[in-house]
């Protein structure tokens, strides 16, 4: 199929037509957000998946029903996709969703609510990597073409919700105050449970420690992995198919050391570096 047939384009981002709709946009900048909602942000394939595992389990106290009942993509839908009007009038509060719109696609009501953010950010190197492998087995995505090709897609922000730089830079010159939290990917697999400390004490769970280490286990890359309702298992193969790459693929740091030649990697760092010259905020890893 050609780009045309699988994306449409919403205020400049390309967006895939499986998903989303433009009646699903106009009820994401319609949706009325609660004081209580808490709204997980990120740039795709940066945690996304995983926060929709991370955030029921802290809001509710460590009750495992959700994630073992409910598909991922229904206990915390997408703001701006298709499934939110289906489920939302199920969503009980405190709600959470994910959304990868930039801030300023936010909807109205977002900015007039006291709902919170956490924002999850990943290396992009990685964001790169991951993404070409979903491209491969994702049959409502474009095909990615050789992994030099991909990435000057991605360089130039032809690809899902725009530039990684863009999106970045839009969450992190918010109003938002202490109402926005940043985590990366990266202190996610490095310390679960002290990430889970940081979420719980942000949206004033008051998670015990044992809760914690609970929780850890049932979000952990392994666990997901096998658990139906968050591993895509559910989804049919001609949207998502596993044989050409998993879903659940490493959840590891680092791994684009595997796929960067010495020249694609002196490239990527350079258009990185470049727009993000002058920003008031520093990158927490090193990009070399």
């Amino acid at each position: 199929m050609s780009s045309e047939e699988i994306y449409m384009t919403y205020r400049g981002y390309i967006v895939p037509k499986e998903t989303h709709s433009l009646e699903s946009l106009k009820f994401a900048q319609e949706f009325t957000f609660k004081d209580s909602d808490v709204v997980a942000v990120t740039f795709p394939k940066s945690g996304t998946v995983w926060m929709q595992e991370i955030l029921p389990l802290v809001l509710n106290g460590g009750d495992l029903t959700p994630i073992h009942t409910i598909p991922n993509w229904d206990r915390v839908p997408w703001l701006e996709e298709k499934r939110l009007a289906v489920v939302v009038d199920q969503l009980s509060s405190p709600r959470a969703l994910v959304t990868h719109f930039p801030y300023h696609l936010m909807p109205p009501s977002f900015h007039t609510s006291k709902a919170k953010v956490i924002y999850v950010m990943r290396n992009p190197k990685d964001v790169l990597v991951s993404s070409y492998y979903f491209h491969q087995m994702a049959g409502f995505l474009d095909d990615p073409g050789t992994f030099d090709e991909f990435m000057e897609k991605f360089l130039e922000g032809r690809v899902l919700f725009g530039k990684w730089t863009d999106h970045v830079k839009s969450w992190r010159h918010t109003e938002l105050g202490d109402r926005i939290m940043y985590i990366t990917y990266e202190e996610m697999v490095q310390d679960l449970p002290a990430a889970l400390r940081r979420i719980s004490d942000f949206l004033g769970s008051n998670l015990s420690e044992e809760t914690v280490q609970k929780i850890a286990e049932h979000c952990s890359f392994n666990t997901m992995k096998a658990n139906n309702m968050s591993n895509f298992s559910l989804v049919p193969k001609q949207y998502m198919d596993s044989n050409k790459s998993p879903f659940f693929r490493k959840g590891v740091s680092g791994d684009w050391k595997n796929h960067f030649s010495s020249e694609q990697l002196a490239r990527f760092i350079s258009v990185i570096r470049k727009e993000m010259e002058g920003e008031s905020f520093s990158l927490p890893w090193s990009l070399d």
